[in-house]
């Protein structure tokens, strides 16, 4: 009996950056808030934290999220990552944890480095306000998150599985909770996370306020906004002009091997942060391993890592100790790096959403990117 071979999906983006007029990336159009942080009566510890961020201005999505937040509304934010929408709930919620110590803000996110990095965030943005956080996150021991909760943090940042694991343990009651966020809803759901997610929600108090945020407004998306949410505001600034950023290309291969190809870009001038996306962990693993024997400095996170692992490759990507981050889709949701200068594919994405995720970790914060594919 013959087995049946299922094809790969994949996602070809020849077409899409042959039928984009070719010129070079340009900074968008610069944003003019309506508010300042100023504006929103912040305690004097919150302003200064973020001005040592060196935040210059309130970017669409905080500019319209945070007065909302604030008012008490529930809401849904559609926008793409790195567009600031981490500080557009958190700066709210710490203003109201401050203001009122016994409220508690659980906050849900698909993968362990977007929650470490909103962890980060807090960190940063609470210094000196005595305002704790859990961090739940699978990969580590969960004794230590268990002990991180007996004090009854203010905020709990987690992803949804280590969560419902805990809660069947009887270490956190999800009716504490009466602020809930859950970031990147849709990749949640892409994740096979609906049943976890439906049931952390379904346990909330009944008095509680919510705010949702995700890049795309699927059905599935919107059953669930429209399960749990209460008349919520819908703010959205997701745009593709973010590409506009961007300078895309096509490599062919003409016969080459892909290795070679890529080792020719890595060497050129320019290619001084490069992230590079692979489909499997394995191929990455493998890759690694032959960059790594051809004298370059790279580091790779993907599901065969350790959580320490990990993060200590992000580290050393983020201050520049290795030029080239290899990254699987999955492992590299919510990443938000400063100055990354090329994303290439060197394996093909899965969907558009995919490809749009991935070059989009270049050409952030109104600088240009470079966006290359490697294509047979």
């Amino acid at each position: 009996m013959f087995k049946t071979r299922h094809r790969i999906k994949s996602f070809d983006p020849s077409l899409l950056v042959r039928n984009t007029p070719a010129q070079p990336a340009q900074i968008q159009e610069i944003y003019t808030p309506q508010h300042a942080f100023s504006d929103f009566g912040f305690p004097r510890e919150l302003l200064e934290n973020i001005s040592q961020r060196n935040y210059p201005a309130l970017t669409p999505i905080q500019d319209q999220v945070i007065p909302q937040l604030l008012a008490g509304r529930d809401v849904v934010g559609l926008a793409n990552t790195g567009t600031g929408k981490t500080a557009a709930f958190l700066l709210p919620f710490i203003k109201k944890i401050a203001l009122d110590r016994s409220q508690k803000v659980l906050i849900m996110a698909p993968t362990r480095e977007l929650a470490v990095q909103i962890e980060e965030e807090l960190k940063n943005f609470s210094r000196q306000m005595r305002i704790f956080s859990a961090l739940c996150i699978g990969g580590v021991s969960m004794q230590g998150q268990i002990r991180s909760l007996y004090p009854n943090p203010s905020f709990v940042i987690g992803t949804p599985g280590r969560l419902k694991d805990l809660a069947t343990r009887h270490k956190i009651v999800f009716s504490s909770f009466n602020t809930v966020v859950l970031d990147e809803v849709d990749r949640m759901l892409d994740m096979g996370f609906i049943h976890n997610m439906t049931e952390i929600l379904a346990a909330l108090p009944k008095e509680r306020q919510m705010a949702f945020f995700s890049a795309t407004m699927t059905p599935p998306v919107q059953k669930v906004m429209n399960t749990f949410l209460k008349n919520p505001v819908t703010i959205s600034v997701k745009t593709h002009t973010v590409l506009k950023n961007i300078a895309q290309d096509i490599i062919k291969m003409n016969g080459k091997p892909k290795l070679d190809v890529l080792h020719d870009l890595l060497i050129q001038d320019g290619f001084d942060k490069v992230l590079v996306f692979g489909r499997t962990k394995w191929g990455l693993e493998r890759l690694a391993i032959d960059l790594g024997k051809r004298g370059f400095a790279v580091a790779a996170i993907h599901g065969n890592k350790s959580q320490g692992q990990r993060q200590r490759s992000l580290a050393e990507f983020k201050n520049n100790r290795v030029k080239v981050l290899l990254a699987t889709d999955v492992a590299s949701r919510g990443l938000d790096i400063d100055d990354v200068t090329h994303v290439i594919n060197f394996d093909l994405p899965e969907s558009y959403e995919d490809y749009i995720h991935r070059i989009g970790r270049t050409g952030r914060a109104h600088k240009t990117g470079i966006a290359l594919t490697l294509v047979p």
